[in-house]
């Protein structure tokens, strides 16, 4: 103690940041033990079991892609079409969406959704690829989504603006079907309570931010964005309906604003998106503006903030997240947080 009397403050400072270092470190092991310990628990039970207790249905027609043309890539998956036959468009998701269980949610969700009055490309079936599951459906010809038109003719990203802010005003005053869709809030919520990777803080903060939204059972379409909008001979469509529930609008506004202006920030967005930062950014401004009637959104902005936070948790909801991906969420939380 006598060497670190001249450095008291000094060596307090190093102490502290000790004391960090082992505090994250303990936290990143039990992160790790837990995720090791759910995934031994998931991939304990056989794939044939899955399907039993998901699905009665087994005789699915296997699908050989090599004949197949990739015509789209997004977030969750690639769209393939044939030459042979023209009317259809078979959707793969990625690894973690594509078995069997969430494929026929997926399938069964744009039925309903149908149903509800919606215009979204009507279910074929669901196929085999390999080991993965696909879904077949009506193939929209000449479509664009609204990423592409704004990457094509960044001059009408005004314009698809104003088509977002539309379409979530016909969400917003549609009945939704309670009996079979999901509650949006309570998902986010059980997300949230679950999320033990950030702070106690900003959990709670997020909790009651949630809880302070009025219930209602308007259509939330989960992933609404750009590129879940397509256009084609003067027609919309909805799209990628997996997440589809009934909740506040502000659950939707949060997650365009997450793509627009947080995630806007990595290359791999932008990519997804055909659409630089500067771009996205342009559009979230363009919406906010048409939604609010006002050009200042700056308090409108941080009430989507706080929303964004809950919107990154929400996604736990559908897919169990790797240590990798809890530490990103764990950063971009508490970002945000720190925005309020």
């Amino acid at each position: 103690m006598r060497f670190c009397d001249p450095l008291k403050n000094n060596c307090r400072k190093i102490w502290k940041l000790r004391e960090l270092f082992l505090s994250l470190r303990t936290q990143i092991k039990l992160l790790s033990l837990a995720d090791k310990y759910l995934r031994r628990q998931i991939t304990t039970i056989p794939a044939r079991e899955m399907e039993k207790t998901f699905c009665h249905e087994t005789n699915y027609r296997s699908i050989d892609l090599s004949s197949w043309v990739k015509v789209g890539e997004g977030g969750n998956g690639s769209t393939y079409e044939a030459s042979d036959q023209p009317d259809i468009i078979l959707k793969l998701n990625n690894s973690r969406y594509n078995d069997l269980k969430s494929v026929k949610e997926e399938f069964d969700v744009s039925d309903a959704v149908a149903r509800l009055g919606l215009s979204t490309p009507a279910m074929i079936e669901i196929v085999k690829v390999g080991d993965a599951y696909a879904t077949i459906s009506q193939r929209i010809k000449d479509k664009k989504s609204l990423s592409r038109i704004c990457h094509d003719q960044p001059e009408r990203i005004g314009e698809m603006a104003g088509i977002l802010v539309s379409h979530l005003k016909l969400l917003e005053t549609t009945p939704c079907d309670t009996s079979f869709f999901p509650d949006r809030k309570q998902i986010v919520l059980s997300a949230l309570r679950d999320a033990g990777f950030i702070r106690k803080k900003v959990r709670d903060f997020l909790i009651d931010t949630v809880e302070s939204l009025p219930d209602v059972t308007t259509c939330s379409h989960g992933d609404f964005q750009t590129g879940n909008i397509i256009i084609a001979d003067g027609k919309s469509y909805f799209i990628d309906l997996g997440r589809f529930a009934y909740g506040h609008p502000m659950f939707d506004i949060a997650h365009l604003y997450l793509v627009c202006v947080v995630y806007s920030k990595m290359k791999k967005t932008c990519d997804i998106f055909h659409m630089t930062r500067e771009q996205l950014l342009q559009l979230w401004d363009a919406f906010a503006t048409g939604y609010t009637g006002h050009a200042d959104h700056t308090a409108f902005d941080r009430q989507v903030t706080a929303l964004a936070g809950a919107d990154v948790i929400m996604r736990n909801a559908y897919v169990a997240p790797s240590l990798l991906e809890k530490i990103f969420f764990r950063f971009q939380v508490h970002n945000l947080f720190k925005q309020l």
